[in-house]
């Protein structure tokens, strides 16, 4: 079944061709009148005319038609139909001078299904052998020679031209065909590769996601029942602490893949404020929150990359500078910027070593995203400063 442009072309293509048949059927029928209401030849040979330019009608439905109408046409079924068709105009020509307005009929078709040179061939008989068969037959005056000779020779240098024109309509319609379906191919390569874009863009995001709270929360959960081991036998109440973490640890995740899932905001942040839900993320993880300037509501997006940036500086300080280092978290609200500083008293390294893993590289990616920065400060020995800068809207001065 066709689609609605499809569809849609072919009504328009239909109705132009009725067109078409309708101009075919006017010419034949003004040819069939002149021809009974001429007074020369007389009854007999006019009525044979008549019967021979008659047979034309039903041979264009039935032949001619489905020929002009095919996309390109079939030229050899066109040289067939325009051969049985050119011999029965010939001949009611040659027998009455006025079928040759016919030609105007007959023309067109040939440039429609034919090369240009068989065209010209076409044309040239069409015009000018029904004048010499018609002298050749009924010997009329000189005069009346000379006049049907111009009469043929115009016809034929306006059938060219009408022809002419006919094939460049063609051939620009044929371009134009052409272009439409380029363009049509190049839209849909451009709907692919912007889905396909799409689809990594998603994959790039879920892999953040995934890695700044369900890993890292694996992560907490793997140390700390390493510590509860260790602790089983020597100091039980610590060892109870940390199952006390666990099983937060455990539900939080469990709240953040429920929200991953569902495409909400982070679990922490879900009824809280932001200041709220990283006082929470520094409990569990043993660290301090300092928070500075004036706490005000933000926008989902600044406030989502602040705690996933929390988080990664979190799991960072844990899993590299030791479960025993001390980490100070900072919080800035200004007038247009939201800062959000990690720092721990870890080992250190160096930023300018090539470090493999995904976490300062999404880190730096998230706030991007929003057109933050992040920046990496760290020594050999010296600890490590993650600082991410947000763009928040300006704070509105109160009138007094």
């Amino acid at each position: 079944m066709n689609g609605p442009a499809e569809a849609g072309g072919a009504y328009t293509w239909d109705r132009s061709f009725r067109l078409w048949d309708t101009y075919f059927a006017l010419i034949w029928l003004a040819t069939l009148v002149s021809v009974l209401a001429t007074g020369y030849p007389g009854w007999p040979v006019r009525v044979i005319a008549a019967v021979l330019h008659a047979l034309l009608v039903p041979l264009y439905v039935w032949v001619g038609r489905p020929v002009l109408r095919g996309d390109p046409p079939d030229e050899r079924r066109a040289l067939r139909y325009l051969a049985v068709a050119v011999a029965l105009f010939l001949t009611s020509a040659v027998l009455v001078g006025e079928t040759r307005l016919m030609t105007f009929a007959l023309v067109p078709q040939c440039f429609m299904t034919l090369r240009m040179r068989g065209a010209l061939i076409a044309v040239a008989v069409i015009n000018l052998a029904p004048v010499v068969g018609w002298a050749l037959l009924w010997w009329p005056g000189d005069e009346e020679v000379f006049f049907n000779g111009l009469f043929a020779v115009v016809s034929l240098a306006f059938s060219v031209a009408v022809g002419s024109w006919v094939i460049r309509i063609i051939e620009q319609s044929q371009e134009r065909a052409d272009l439409i379906a380029e363009l049509d191919a190049s839209r849909h390569e451009i709907s692919r590769l912007s889905t396909a874009h799409g689809a990594l863009a998603e994959r790039e995001r879920m892999a953040r996601e995934i890695h700044d709270t369900l890993a890292q929360g694996f992560t907490s959960l793997l140390m700390l029942t390493q510590a509860v081991e260790a602790e089983l036998d020597r100091d039980v109440p610590q060892a109870r602490r940390h199952l006390a973490l666990m099983d937060e640890t455990a539900r939080q995740n469990l709240a953040e893949a429920r929200a991953l899932v569902a495409g909400g905001s982070p679990a922490d942040l879900d009824g809280a404020s932001l200041p709220d839900a990283i006082g929470r993320l520094a409990a569990r993880h043993d660290a301090t929150l300092k928070v500075t300037g004036p706490v005000r509501a933000l926008p989902a997006g600044p406030e989502v990359v602040a705690l996933r940036s929390c988080q990664e500086g979190l799991a960072n300080a844990r899993k590299h500078a030791g479960s025993s280092t001390a980490v100070a978290i900072g919080l800035a609200y200004t007038d247009d910027t939201l800062t959000l500083s990690v720092r721990d008293d870890g080992c250190g390294f160096d930023p300018g070593a090539v470090h493999d893993g995904y976490g300062l590289a999404g880190l730096r990616a998230r706030a991007a995203e929003v057109g933050g920065t992040a920046q990496v400060s760290s020594a050999p020995g010296d600890g490590t400063t993650v600082t991410v800068r947000l763009p928040v809207p300006a704070m509105k001065s109160e009138v007094p």
